[in-house]
């Protein structure tokens, strides 16, 4: 029998839709023939129905607009990833030594490192109640304030106290942005771009590592402290294309829905989502599932109560898929990238050019690895590519481990070959590392959480995120220090958990709507129910014309 239940029931609710919005119940004819060669198996019929009937220009006006409303919370990305290779090298520059003595490894290290997590995970809840109470848009421009303030503090530093509020006001920041910028993609983007959208979203992490690594590698030959103050500065740049930005975007539709702007959210799907025709399919879709799953007395008026997401059977496999990639995606051997200069020394490269050379090309392999998965999100399977590729990590950082193992037994005779090939191995787990984890980690939390409980998901997921980096970037250092490459045996390990992990555990979300994945979560065994399918009937133009049921 078929898999999708009813989306709403007809009477009163749906004459009251059907007034509001002028569109028809979304309906697809059921049949219990099925004719050879004209069928299809999808996850959700109405959706593929709706879609294949619904058509959205790709270069009309309003659809440009929706891709610059994307770009706006891309820039929030792009604030949180330029830290990543910014710190990086700028702790190989012998001016920021001059000032501050801190060393590559060691504690001092850990503090300047970790405080811009502690800061991040002291705003999650803040950002949740920013978010949730004044809007997506709100939220984004008052993080890029805080980022603001705390890149003036940090960069006028001149004592390692000062340097360390500097990056935990930094982190207060980057919270507030990275809780609604990944609600905010998610929830404009019509269902069958919401991959694109929001993995897009999270690849704005090289749209800032890329610049910063250039950035610093240009800067070191400033022989003053501006060489490692001026790429501090430029921390900022983001944050005001972001602050500029949102007077020219719209306000998330869920967000509207839930806060009783209803109009403004059939407005916004009619306009952006319908081309303008408010007999849409995929509008009426959209607008039933909505209403149904959205409460105006909803669990997010409640700042405090995040109950829902862990005494519920729905809440706990949804919390699941978010602890999973949340923790996946830090300790999957990436947190390794915030010593690459320290590791570039393990493997022979020594002089400080050439590390921040490296450190740049690190970004652009790994970007690219990104941007081919983010090309597919939309089509590939969520679960398949998480599975396969952590396994393929593993087996990435293995080679690196053992070549690794090899150099330290020659001690200063370096082998050049068998070094290359080390880096060669780190390169290449870094291109499937990102191909496999960075769009999914803006899509899986965000798809993963119902609307009156995304805010709050998300700020749990970023306390989850950055108390994993305090792990990451306060004991790298010091392992680094005290058993050098070894220290990537403990990835290897446990990339092959976490694959297996994701095996059992994974929620297939890909080809359903976010309302929809309510019934998915609500089953018994959601990844069982996730893995099912409708089988359609279509015709040769693509349109669906019959849902096949046993």
């Amino acid at each position: 029998m078929s898999i999708i239940p009813p989306v709403s029931p007809e009477g009163e609710y749906e004459k009251d839709f059907k007034q509001i919005s002028h569109v028809d119940h979304v309906h697809v004819p059921t049949t219990t023939q099925v004719h050879a060669g004209h069928t299809k198996d999808v996850k959700n019929a109405e959706l593929y129905a709706a879609i294949q009937e619904s058509n959205i220009p790709k270069w009309h006006k309003n659809s440009i607009h929706l891709y610059f409303s994307v770009f706006i919370a891309f820039c929030c990305a792009c604030a949180n990833g330029y830290d990543g290779s910014l710190m990086t090298a700028i702790l190989a520059m012998p001016h920021f030594q001059n000032v501050f003595h801190s060393g590559t490894t060691g504690t001092k290290v850990s503090v300047i490192f970790s405080f811009y997590t502690i800061g991040a995970m002291v705003g999650a809840p803040f950002a949740a109640i920013l978010s949730d109470r004044f809007g997506r848009r709100k939220a984004m421009f008052s993080g890029s304030c805080v980022i603001i303030l705390g890149m003036i503090i940090a960069a006028t530093s001149k004592t390692i106290p000062q340097f360390v509020a500097g990056r935990f006001v930094l982190g207060l920041g980057i919270s507030i942005m990275t809780v609604a910028a990944p609600a905010y993609s998610i929830e404009i983007a019509p269902p069958h771009w919401r991959g694109r959208c929001t993995g897009f979203y999270n690849c704005g992490w090289f749209g800032g590592s890329i610049p910063a690594a250039a950035v610093t590698y240009g800067c070191n030959n400033i022989d003053s402290n501006l060489s490692w103050q001026l790429p501090l500065i430029l921390q900022a740049f983001a944050c005001v294309i972001v602050m500029i930005g949102v007077f020219f975007i719209p306000e998330s539709p869920r967000y509207q829905m839930a806060n009783g702007l209803e109009d403004e959210a059939i407005d916004f799907l009619v306009k952006y989502h319908g081309s303008g025709d408010r007999s849409s399919k995929l509008v009426a879709l959209e607008v039933e599932e909505m209403k149904e799953n959205i409460k105006m007395d909803g669990i997010d008026k409640v700042w405090w109560d995040y109950r829902p997401l862990f005494f519920s059977h729905n809440g706990r496999w949804r919390m699941a898929q978010v602890l999973m990639i949340s923790i996946f995606g830090q300790f999957s051997g990436n947190g390794l990238g915030y010593f690459n200069t320290v590791i570039y020394e393990n493997l022979g490269v020594t002089s400080v050019p050439q590390q921040l050379g490296y450190n740049l090309l690190n970004s652009v392999v790994s970007c690219i690895g990104a941007s081919i998965a983010l090309v597919f999100t939309d089509r590939m399977h969520r679960r398949k590519v998480l599975v396969i590729g952590t396994f393929v990590c593993a087996c990435t950082l293995a080679v690196n481990s053992g070549l690794s193992a090899a150099l330290a037994k020659q001690g200063a005779n370096v082998n050049k070959s068998i070094a290359q090939g080390a880096l060669a191995a780190y390169f290449l787990f870094n291109i499937i590392f990102s191909f496999t984890y960075t769009p999914l980690q803006g899509v899986i939390p965000a798809e993963a959480l119902e609307t009156t409980m995304r805010a709050k998901g998300l700020a749990a997921s970023g306390i989850i995120v950055n108390a994993i980096s305090f792990i990451n970037q306060f004991a790298g250092p010091i392992a680094l220090g005290n058993i050098g490459y070894k220290y990537i045996y403990i990835f290897v390990g446990w990339d092959i958990v976490e694959s297996i992990l994701w095996y059992l555990f994974c929620v297939e979300s890909q080809g359903r709507t976010l309302e929809q994945l309510e019934w998915v979560y609500n089953q018994p065994n959601p990844v069982k129910a996730s893995l099912k399918a409708d089988k359609v009937v279509i015709e040769d133009d693509g349109r669906v014309i019959e849902k096949v049921v046993a």
